[in-house]
């Protein structure tokens, strides 16, 4: 598969991690790829993010996470406050300690498509054998697409991938990825843009 198509496409830095993500995750094919790239890249802001915003309003608390915040004085107490909302919407879940353990924030979203809690992070640890759980900014900075492929691999989103080419499928995996349907039409443009590009003839 050739990974020079893709320049122009996605940042260089993104290429380069690929060939060790191929390698280790089995991302073998270019109908694979561009299942994966597609999801990331609209996950990331085409690449842009590799850390959750937690930065929200009071409004946008009782919308996203009512749940965690049943009241508009609850909310106003933690608005604009990142670390203590993720505290507090993480806690005592997905490995995660109490809201005062901290460990909400610490092991936030990171990654193409969001590593999220302590126990997502030790199991990625083992798997690719360096201390996430120490040092949680390296799934930000290091395994930004590695940990994206562990959630595929982890999900076994591979065998969706691999039934086709078709918006019915990308629509199939961004279910998986997103928990609903939020940005299809974008996940399904990158898709073809990064699947087209795979399938360029050599010296087309």
């Amino acid at each position: 598969m050739d990974l020079n198509k893709l320049h122009g496409l996605v940042p260089g830095e993104v290429i380069e991690q690929l060939p060790g993500v191929q390698d280790k995750f089995g991302v073998n094919t270019p109908l694979r790829l561009a299942h994966f790239l597609g999801q990331c890249a609209h996950e990331s802001g085409n690449f842009k993010f590799a850390n959750e915003n937690l930065n929200y309003r009071a409004s946008a608390l009782r919308a996203v996470f009512g749940k965690y915040f049943p009241t508009d004085e609850l909310a106003a107490q933690y608005e604009h406050k990142p670390e203590k909302i993720a505290n507090r919407v993480y806690a005592n879940r997905i490995g995660n300690g109490d809201e005062a353990s901290g460990d909400g924030f610490k092991f936030h979203g990171r990654g193409f498509i969001q590593l999220t809690g302590k126990e997502n992070y030790s199991k990625f640890s083992v798997f690719v054998g360096e201390d996430c759980i120490a040092n949680p900014d390296l799934v930000a900075s290091k395994y930004s697409l590695a940990s994206a492929a562990f959630f595929f691999s982890k999900n076994n989103i591979w065998a969706v991938c691999d039934k086709g080419a078709t918006d019915a499928i990308v629509t199939a995996v961004t279910k998986i990825v997103n928990g609903g349907v939020n940005g299809l039409d974008e996940r399904i443009a990158f898709f073809h843009k990064f699947f087209n590009a795979l399938n360029v003839p050599v010296g087309a």
